[in-house]
């Protein structure tokens, strides 16, 4: 018996235009009749999940910042913050990166020093909390993950810049123009296995959607982990499903109809 069903955002329940599909709330409604737990796990910031989900916010599970910060019913379950020290490094490498821009998410807000407008317009597509600093070093804040956004590609460019960390930090491209790095042992999956572990929900109860790198670790949580038709060929390799339909056709509710409810 399905107990929880967990998606991730960009490129899975949103579509090309970082809306959600209009047959999502009546999929969602019928879990929530059904004693089916849903949930978010992104590496947006909480805050701009909360909105983008308004409408069942009550009753939603947020694994918010790539699995960094769990929000349940009105209650923070964890944060796991990046050391600070490391975040430090972190800033000072990313700065020497040709067309990249450094966010520092921090639990109350996301932090920027740029203010270019192309960056900008990318930065409030994801975080509805965010405040310009002179320098990102001194944020005063409990930083959960460190992003890059390269407008020369995450995965061929800025990557090799972190790759010499990955031994010791969770370094993951998490889309086109996005790095995001954080604590080793915080990511989808990670998060994904302690709300099993609390809710007493097992790896066969479980259902969970995703389309990008980040979202790795979180296929390995559930027996019925589907990749997005529209997903990056390492996702589709090593998932068990793959939807019928893209994340531009209503890919995730469409998949939930014919796996919990018997239809297509």
């Amino acid at each position: 018996m399905i107990k929880l069903i967990i998606a991730d955002m960009d490129g899975t329940l949103l579509d090309k235009n970082k809306k959600v599909g209009t047959d999502f709330w009546a999929t969602e409604a019928k879990l929530h009749e059904s004693g089916i737990l849903f949930a978010i796990a992104s590496g947006r910031q909480f805050y701009n999940i909360e909105a983008l989900m308004d409408r069942i916010k009550d009753r939603t599970l947020f694994l918010a910042e790539n699995g960094t910060y769990a929000f349940y019913k009105g209650k923070e379950i964890f944060v796991k913050p990046l050391d600070k020290a490391a975040a430090i490094e972190f800033i000072k490498i990313g700065r020497t990166i040709e067309n990249g821009f450094l966010i520092v998410c921090g639990k109350n807000s996301a932090y920027i020093e740029s203010t270019n407008e192309q960056f900008t317009t990318e930065v409030h597509k994801h975080y509805n909390r965010v405040t310009v600093v002179a320098d990102l070093t001194q944020v005063k804040d409990d930083i959960l993950k460190f992003t890059v956004c390269d407008f020369n590609n995450a995965e061929r460019n800025s990557y090799r810049y972190f790759e010499q960390f990955k031994a010791n930090f969770k370094v993951a491209v998490s889309g086109d123009i996005w790095l995001d790095i954080t604590d080793f042992h915080a990511n989808k999956g990670t998060a994904i296995v302690e709300i099993q572990k609390l809710l007493g929900i097992t790896f066969d109860e479980t259902v969970v959607f995703g389309d990008y790198l980040n979202d790795i670790e979180m296929m390995q949580t559930a027996k019925y982990n589907y990749a997005m038709k529209n997903a990056h060929p390492e996702i589709i390799k090593i998932s068990s499903f793959i939807t019928e339909f893209d994340n531009d056709n209503n890919g995730v509710s469409r998949a939930i109809e014919a796996l919990v409810f018997g239809e297509k």
